[in-house]
């Protein structure tokens, strides 16, 4: 009973941390183009009950319906209502949830274990950070960790409730996005090479049989099928969406092998976790959680029983981990939130063999060594997460800040909005954006209150003049080239009537994004509206 209430304080105590570095202040770091193009998809939802799962991009449709949950008790019900805590709210749920999945492995992994594991996960700089992150990945990483557990569960009780359950995790994993099928690839092969090597030739098949049977596999389908039509027939409106989540896979293999600015080398996710420096800010590193995972794969494949756990459990932790680390370093198209997905089985591994050392400490004094090197490591991550919501929100010292959107995008949509909203006529001030190769978001999710506003990817001579322009480009001879367009279109295409006198709208250089420069330029009589002075009596 004692030992209960321990355990019982402990996971309470990582929940509170967890939620003290996931909870506040959602809204200071800037939308990631990611983000805001599913707060855009969102929106459609939202408004006129509008979601079609596109094979091609956005992943799947769970962080979307998910989504409608926390707007609703907001009372937001249209694109322009929502905030930055009611879409980021739903990753942190699902982050939170993560810290407590280890829970249903408590009997193959030992309390400690369990313990370690939701400590680490509650701190982790990559699952804290990404758990702020309005995308799929930590949905997709508490679906695939609940599969594992559940079917372990079931494994052990013989309860077909687990396969009810496991089959609607594995079916809100593939809702959720197409790369699962890395994750259940890498678990079926583990849990094969798991069963082949640990039972006896002669009883394999009987030991098979006696887990595999008609009712329990037909439970696990029906369940995963209902949610998998559910979810991509965008609740029974949409036959063509359940064809899509299967024709999708021929788009992300090719994405996955093709040319691209993703692409980076096999390494590229150890780098991260192991050791990030970047120019003048601090060392980010999670080494101790990937030098940890290390020694659980160690442990798990001797005889010995440290802790009381169930070999085939850890056994199949530590081969799925591998199996998924080398997938993920195999494939060429990589951004940093992919990394969770054999992160989170690293971490399961490391909570393990922090278990296993406190069991081979032998006296107080290197007990109390051990637990110091524990305690300290933990608060190392802590400060790193807290330093990653913070200071290093959007900066590139971060190591899991990926081609993400400046501080600046505060002040320029500020500007931008407040310049229209000072024109005499506000609601019909044309706006227009001329975004390089069309990548112009987040712009759409700052100026969603905005109602006379365009997109264009290059200067067109279709485009009339606008009352004011933004101009986005990487920095240098290429946002220069635009503007040489630009100017040349106000004021040598256009009849002599139509021309304007432009001038600057930002005082200095504004970014969207490292070397992404913005530029921006108002028509004289908005300049002189907006920088009216007041008359003095």
């Amino acid at each position: 009973m004692r030992n209960t209430l321990i355990f019982g304080v402990l996971i309470v105590t990582a929940v509170v941390a967890g939620l003290f570095l996931r909870l506040p202040s959602l809204h200071y770091r800037p939308l990631h183009t990611d983000e805001a193009v599913h707060a855009d998809k969102l929106g459609d939802l939202l408004e006129r009950n509008d979601y079609k799962y596109d094979k091609f991009e956005f992943h799947g449709p769970t962080l979307n319906y998910f989504t409608l949950i926390p707007a609703a008790i907001a009372g937001q019900k249209t694109f322009i209502d929502l905030d930055e805590f009611t879409l980021r709210i739903v990753p942190v749920f699902f982050g939170m949830a993560l810290i407590l999945v280890p829970l249903l492995m408590t009997a193959g992994l030992g309390r400690m274990s369990v313990f370690i594991a939701a400590a680490l996960t509650a701190v982790s700089p990559a699952m804290v950070y990404y758990s702020r992150y309005y995308i799929q990945e930590m949905l997709l990483v508490c679906f695939s960790l609940s599969v594992i557990g559940c079917i372990f569960r079931y494994l052990q009780s013989r309860k077909v409730r687990w396969l009810l359950l496991a089959g609607i995790s594995y079916g809100l994993m593939g809702a959720t996005k197409e790369t699962f099928v890395i994750a259940c690839s890498c678990g079926l092969f583990a849990a094969a090479a798991v069963w082949y090597f640990s039972s006896e030739k002669a009883s394999r098949l009987s030991k098979l049989r006696s887990y595999i049977g008609i009712k329990p596999i037909a439970v696990f389908a029906v369940s995963a099928a209902v949610i998998w039509v559910v979810f991509f027939s965008s609740f029974f409106t949409n036959r063509q969406g359940i064809a899509d989540s299967f024709l999708t896979f021929t788009t992300y293999l090719n994405r996955a092998h093709g040319e691209g600015r993703h692409h980076h080398p096999w390494h590229y996710y150890l780098h991260i976790l192991l050791f990030w420096k970047h120019n003048s800010g601090p060392l980010f590193t999670e080494a101790i959680i990937v030098l940890l995972s290390l020694a659980g794969g160690a442990f798990a494949f001797c005889k010995r029983n440290f802790v009381g756990e169930y070999k085939p459990l850890v056994r199949f932790f530590a081969l799925y981990t591998l199996l998924m680390t080398a997938a993920y370093a195999m494939i060429p198209y990589k951004t940093p939130w992919c990394l969770l997905g054999f992160f989170s089985g690293m971490i399961v591994l490391a909570g393990f063999a922090g278990a296993c050392l406190l069991s081979l400490a032998k006296g107080t004094g290197v007990k109390i060594a051990v637990c110091s090197l524990l305690i300290a490591g933990l608060l190392h991550l802590a400060a790193m997460s807290y330093l990653s919501g913070t200071k290093y929100a959007a900066e590139p010292a971060n190591p899991y800040v990926y081609s993400h959107t400046s501080m600046d995008i505060y002040e320029i949509s500020d500007k931008i909005i407040k310049t229209v909203n000072a024109s005499d006529t506000s609601g019909k001030t044309v706006v227009q954006i001329i975004a390089d190769g069309g990548s112009y978001w987040p712009f759409p999710w700052y100026l969603r209150s905005l109602d006379n506003i365009g997109y264009w990817d290059s200067v067109d001579a279709r485009m009339s003049p606008p009352s004011l322009v933004i101009l986005s480009a990487v920095y240098g001879k290429r946002i220069g080239e635009i503007e040489e367009q630009l100017i040349s279109h106000l004021y040598n295409s256009l009849p002599s009537g139509q021309k304007e006198l432009y001038m600057p709208l930002f005082d200095g250089y504004m970014e969207l994004r490292p070397r992404v420069e913005v530029r921006g330029y108002m028509t004289q009589k908005l300049w002189e509206q907006a920088n009216k002075q007041p008359n003095i009596k």
